[in-house]
Parts: C-alpha cells; structure tokens; sequence
C-alpha cells in the first residue's frame, strides 16, 4: 500500500445539538475528492475520535467510505486496549478501509516501556486484516515512539510506516535512517512538512488540509518534483495557519476556518468549546492572510 501524498485527517461533523452530521461529511469529502489529496483519514485525533462512541465512529466510517470514491482510506482504530485495538481495526477492514493508524497505548503512563508498546503493536499487526501505521502523536498523549522502536516494529510485514506528529525533526530524521527501504514516514506537523520530505518522508497527514488542502497539495508536489525553491514560499504560507488554525485553536480553530473556507466545520463536541469573538478575529485573519497570499502569488 502506497501511501504517497496529503491525507487530510477529515473532521466529524455535528450538528447543533450534539448529533452525527453524515450528510456534511460526505459533502466535505465529495469536495476533497476534487482537490488532488491522495486519500484521508476517518476518526483521527482531529476527526475527535476519543468523542465519540463506538457506534458513532462506525457510522462516520461508513459514511466516509461511501463518499471517498477511489481515494486511500486509514482509519483511526488505536484505543489503549489490545483486544479493542484488534476488534476496531478489524471491522474498519470488514467496512472497505485499507490501513488503520494505531496510536500508542498511553493512559498507564508508568508501565507504558518499549517493550509495552512492541507487544502492543507486534499483536495488533498480527491479528489485523489490513496494514497497520504506528500513531505517534505525544503532544495528545505524552508517548513518543522513538526509532530504536520503529526499526524494530517494522520488520513486521503488516507494519508499513509511521505517522510522527511530534515535529521534531531529530526524531524524524532517525526514523527515517533507522527503518528499512519501504518502510513508509508520513509526518502530522505541517509546520516541518518540507523539511520532513527533504529527509525522505512520503507524505503527510495534516490537520491544515482540512481548511487549506490544494495548498498542501500543492507543496507535496513540488517536494516531490525537487522544486525546492517554491517548496519553502508554500511551506511558509502554512507556517502561521498551522501555529494558529491547528495548534493554538485546536479542533473549534479547525472547524471554524473550514466554515470559512467553504466547508461544514460546524461545532466541536463537548468538552470543546466554540471559539470566543476574539479568537474568531484570530482565526479569521490568519486564514485570509494565507488565501490571500496563494492570489497574490498567482
């Protein structure tokens, strides 16, 4: 499975009172599709996985299903679970997905060792009906996976690559020297996308593509031609809406500049809070700052 080029790792739309809003994400999709991304993820850290419930999450999966056409399609199963890991990566195959992303164990920080996580993951992998992506993402869960790790983890057949959200590119940088030819990087921090490329990454999946996603397109391709010179001006037009949009405003920043950007964002799900007035003057200069600098370069 080739996993070359931007996922977006789509949002879960609700409606005002809380509930599902499938019809919005199939419209969200159905508009992605035209963009040139090369697949996406369905209940992801931006996707609000850890929101929703089990039944919630296979109606979103088999909503997006019916929209992607012929795109890629990861779906989010990791849970700190073993077995449940096992039943959700299971049924997103039984439901057409085609690799899961597995996030690291994290809620009994003290035991969680390497060789907790390899026992995890060499499990997962081996009862798993479809390809598995390691999700390393401390920022959410305070557990990194490092490279001695990965190196290990990919010698199983069933282990085809990594999403490394921490945006530190030593780490990123030995992942890459470490694991065998095939092994495949994708990177979750858009802010060090182009970087991350140089060094030998094949893709991305990033929470920005959600509200910018021609843009992050269009810097995947020129990573990969070697346009290195117009790589770094698109890789700067996403530094300020990724700090911003993404890491400062989180998944109510996301939604409400995709509003703006002519998508269903709608609201987060309680606990999250909708942005106050101030932050949607925040969210809203940062976004035309950077659409209006892509009509500025054209």
């Amino acid at each position: 499975m080739k996993l070359h080029g931007i996922f977006p790792p789509v949002t879960t739309p609700f409606k005002e009172d809380g509930s599902l809003a499938l019809d919005r994400l199939k419209e969200n999709i159905n508009r992605y599709n035209e963009t040139g991304v090369a697949g996406y993820v369905v209940i992801g850290s931006t996707g609000e996985s850890v929101l929703l419930g089990r039944a919630e999450i296979e109606q979103v999966w088999t909503a997006a299903r019916q929209a992607a056409g012929d795109k890629i399609l990861i779906a989010g199963t990791g849970v700190d679970s073993t077995a449940e890991t096992i039943a959700r990566t299971n049924r997103a195959a039984e439901l057409g997905y085609h690799v899961a992303l597995v996030k690291t164990p994290y809620y009994y920080k003290g035991q969680m060792t390497a060789e907790v996580h390899a026992e995890h993951y060499l499990r997962v992998a081996d009862a798993a009906r479809i390809p598995l992506l390691i999700y390393s993402v401390p920022q959410f869960t305070g557990v990194a996976v490092e490279a001695p790790l990965v190196a290990q983890l990919a010698q199983h057949p069933n282990i085809i690559g990594i999403k490394e959200s921490s945006g530190v590119m030593q780490r990123v940088g030995e992942i890459i020297l470490r694991a065998p030819a095939g092994f495949q990087t994708l990177v979750g921090s858009a802010t060090t996308f182009y970087p991350s490329m140089a060094l030998g990454a094949v893709g991305g999946i990033l929470a920005v593509a959600d509200i910018l996603p021609e843009l992050c397109v269009e810097l995947y391709e020129a990573c990969a031609k070697g346009d290195f010179d117009e790589a770094r001006k698109l890789q700067a037009r996403l530094i300020d809406p990724t700090l911003t949009l993404v890491a400062k405003l989180g998944i109510p920043g996301v939604k409400f500049a995709m509003d703006r950007a002519g998508y269903y964002g709608g609201p987060p799900r309680r606990p999250l809070l909708p942005l106050n007035e101030a932050q949607k003057k925040e969210a809203e200069r940062i976004l035309e700052a950077a659409i209006g600098a892509g009509k500025s370069a054209d």
